[in-house]
């Protein structure tokens, strides 16, 4: 099937959604997710973050559809066109989104672990306003250990159902899940009971924000001054791959995650014993530097990067009179000889 994205075509099989198209595809075209995990089932259609634009259902119906449509949940038809950032109604759409979610969401970032990989900041830098018109009272929680090694912040929950896929796609017995209805949901644990399965680390990394923290790296450093290796160790946990991400300060390991793609979604889960047990250097195989596609805060300036040396073509007439300026500050690139010092103290330089 031929699809076309912000003019853009690609050739897609049966059952493909159009985010999936778009992620085909790359580019500034591809539509942010905030629910989405390609690797949950069921996961999608919640944020609606993603919506396009559908200027052509297909070759057989021509039609627009009429509302913007959830790209994550929309399948795509032979001949489909689709406007994504290149439309007005879904930049709109996306801002208002934005506003939406940020509505109970704390100004958390200074001080949050999340800061720095967060998609939310991905999508309010590109999409947020400066101001806002919710003159309400936002609700507010009190942060909760839900495991030995997990703390939640509800405050910065944004809904999006992850934490609770992932608990009942990977693990026997699920303890937490959305409590009740409407403006009063939130993420908890029925009874209070300790979430301590093998896997449970895995609710961090497809955390979008930073409403699930680990406790073992809370507060130690911003993730932009740690310094990302692939590695592997021998697990012996039955479904855990054993191939991390470690985030290391000089030789100590601070924390490990899951391998993560251009998406910041995990490419295979991991095991509690490997996120939280092993923080020295000897218990891993050092890969090597972790590459990152994405821009992003950790990116900058990696030295991973190809950077090009700048050079400014600056125009002679502009820097006439620079010389005198600078006798007349003294710099130390050009010193005043003893006269023109004596001169420089009268003050007549």
């Amino acid at each position: 099937m031929k699809v076309t994205i912000d003019g853009q075509s690609i050739e897609v099989e049966p059952g493909t959604t159009i985010l999936q198209a778009a992620r085909m595809i790359g580019g500034e075209s591809v539509p942010p997710a905030m629910c989405y995990y390609s690797k949950l089932k069921g996961s999608g259609g919640k944020c609606r973050c993603c919506l396009v634009e559908v200027a052509k259902g297909s070759e057989a119906d021509p039609r627009p559809m009429p509302k913007l449509m959830a790209s994550c949940v929309t399948g795509c038809m032979d001949g489909m066109e689709v406007n994504s950032k290149s439309s007005e109604r879904v930049r709109e759409a996306r801002q208002s989104v934005t506003e939406f979610l940020l509505i109970n969401h704390p100004l958390d970032c200074p001080v949050c672990d999340q800061a720095g990989e967060c998609d939310l900041q991905d999508l309010s830098f590109e999409h947020g306003k400066s101001k806002t018109r919710f003159i309400e009272e936002k609700r507010t929680f009190e942060p909760e250990d839900i495991g030995p090694n997990i703390q939640l912040h509800m405050n910065r929950c944004i809904l999006c159902y992850r934490c609770v896929m992932v608990a009942d796609q990977l693990t026997d017995e699920r303890v937490h899940g959305v409590m009740d209805r409407g403006d009063h949901s939130n993420i908890s644990t029925c009874i209070s009971k300790a979430i301590d399965n093998e896997f449970s680390g895995n609710m961090i990394d497809v955390c979008p924000v930073g409403a699930l923290t680990d406790k073992t790296f809370r507060f130690k450093s911003r993730v932009w001054f740690n310094k990302p290796y692939n590695a592997h160790r021998e697990c012996t946990t039955p479904g855990c791959c054993g191939k991390t991400t470690v985030w290391m300060f000089g030789d100590e390991i601070q924390r490990v995650t899951g391998r993560k793609d251009v998406y910041h979604e995990v490419e295979e889960f991991i095991c509690n014993e490997c996120r939280f047990d092993h923080k020295d250097p000897a218990d891993w195989v050092i890969e090597g530097p972790r590459e990152f596609d994405k821009d992003s805060v950790i990116n900058q300036n990696n030295y991973t990067q190809k950077l090009e040396t700048v050079h400014i073509a600056t125009e002679e007439g502009i820097l006439k009179g620079r010389d005198q300026d600078r006798k007349k500050i003294s710099m130390p690139a050009i010193p005043l000889d003893k006269e023109q010092e004596e001169i420089f103290k009268k003050g007549n330089l």
